[in-house]
């Protein structure tokens, strides 16, 4: 569920035994986001709903397993500054041992535009995985925090509000892989996963951990949907979703394919929550493209 473009390749050269080597990788992302409706009526009568975007990266991925990324998001129909988020990630992934992947990153979130998506205070994430992989089902585990502040206008004054998210995934899967299917050379890895998610989802975020709740067109906002309260954020308080609690089962579909220095990687989620009205299955996709710069 977690695996970015480049955690995808890097396992797929793992289990290929290409040569490591460093690179430069561009890259564009699709998917969908919450956001608000409209602009021309009260805040406490603004809706949410699922608005595509686009989201362009860059990186530098070191033979060493050092990276840094940047990626920015471009919303469809957006009310105010269409590019809406940006992000900014240094990590470490440790791929040399083949009885185990394991890997550690920060993120720095910024909002340039509150006008479109629900504020949240949560801007700052450290994310940590470890998979062992010596059996043909791969047990692994991912820990999610996120913490940070955010100012918010409330008539006449502006109040700075602090918080943090904290979740752990127990996950399973197995890789499969497929070398020379459509020309010599081009690989599929194709990875099915279960993930258990546990944790806090006090606030609007997009932690890791659980982006998927949020990215699915079925979710219900009736609480992020209520007239706001003095000193209580708009979009981001949630009373049903409070305390460390099983949030959500989910089975993922990663597919990556790599042809020389492209490599696309669609995605396709269905997950189970266990909080909120709506306890049916829900799903989403997203995709990516990318290029090596090798």
């Amino acid at each position: 569920m977690s695996q970015s473009l480049a955690e995808l390749e890097k396992q797929l050269d793992s289990l290929l035994r290409k040569q490591e080597k460093s690179e430069f990788m561009v890259g564009l992302g699709y998917g969908n986001n919450p956001a608000y409706s409209s602009k021309k009526v009260a805040d406490y009568d603004r809706t949410i709903e699922m608005k595509t975007f686009i989201s362009p990266t860059i990186g530098y991925y070191h033979k060493s397993g050092l990276y840094a990324s940047a990626s920015t998001y471009y919303l469809f129909d957006a009310i105010g500054t269409p590019w809406f988020e940006w992000d900014f990630s240094a990590g470490y992934d440790y791929t040399k041992d083949r009885r185990f992947l394991t890997g550690i990153s920060y993120t720095k979130y910024i909002f340039p535009d509150s006008s479109d998506v629900p504020a949240t205070p949560i801007n700052n994430e450290l994310f940590a995985y470890f998979y062992y992989r010596d059996w043909w089902v791969q047990p692994g585990i991912s820990i999610d925090l996120g913490w940070g502040k955010v100012d918010e206008k409330i008539g006449p004054a502006t109040h700075s509000i602090s918080g943090n998210d904290f979740n752990i995934v127990a996950a399973v899967r197995h890789p499969f892989v497929f070398a020379d299917v459509l020309k010599r050379d081009d690989a599929i890895l194709l990875t099915p996963s279960f993930g258990l998610t546990m944790g806090t989802a006090n606030y609007y975020s997009n932690l890791k951990a659980f982006q998927y709740v949020s990215r699915s067109p079925k979710l219900k906002w009736e609480d992020r949907e209520r007239p706001r309260e003095r000193g209580d954020l708009l979009g981001t308080t949630s009373s049903t979703n409070t305390g460390f609690e099983v949030r959500a089962l989910d089975f993922t579909l990663n597919l990556s394919y790599v042809m020389g220095k492209f490599t696309i990687s669609p995605s396709y989620t269905v997950f189970r929550p266990f909080q909120g009205e709506d306890k049916s299955l829900m799903g989403y996709f997203t995709a990516r493209v990318g290029f090596s710069l090798k």
